[in-house]
């Protein structure tokens, strides 16, 4: 199967809840588990976030796109802002690291942790855009086996 949908919206955080829901729905249409697509809208919900409070300050007016697609067995997502970007990225990743001494620092590990393929680029002054990867397991034969994988 191939798809794919984008979605747009303004940086206000009530549309976490929209593209959480959203690409729940859109990942559904593979053969994920319950636990898959719930580690995906939080891998959604995580970056959504990002984009908004750090990406914008949590000024409303500015745009967040998120961009997903299916191709076989493989959910691709894309989330982007035009917001104030990132100047030190592997510190960014760092377990525990934020801008804002509110946050506990682990939204990209969540990100990282339950999706198969995770990167991060930016550019300071110009925005942030996260790519991940979530890849269908397959039962084989009481065993489970992640398409395109190896491990």
């Amino acid at each position: 199967m191939n798809n794919q949908m984008k979605l747009e919206f303004l940086s206000l955080a009530e549309n976490v809840a929209l593209a959480r829901v959203t690409i729940a729905s859109f990942a559904s249409q593979l053969d994920f588990t319950l636990t898959d697509l719930e580690e995906i809208k939080v891998a959604v919900s995580e970056g959504v976030s990002n984009s908004i409070i750090h990406g914008y300050g949590n000024q409303p007016d500015g745009t967040v796109r998120v961009i997903a697609s299916i191709s076989g067995d493989t959910l691709e997502l894309r989330i982007e802002d035009d917001g104030k970007g990132i100047e030190d990225i592997p510190q960014a990743l760092q377990p525990a690291f934020s801008t804002e001494p509110d946050r506990m620092g682990l939204g990209f590990v969540f990100m990282q942790s339950f999706m198969d393929q995770f990167q991060v680029t930016s550019e300071p002054g110009r925005g942030t855009r996260v790519f991940m990867v979530k890849k269908q397991i397959v039962h084989e034969g009481g065993v489970d086996k992640v398409q395109g994988l190896e491990g």
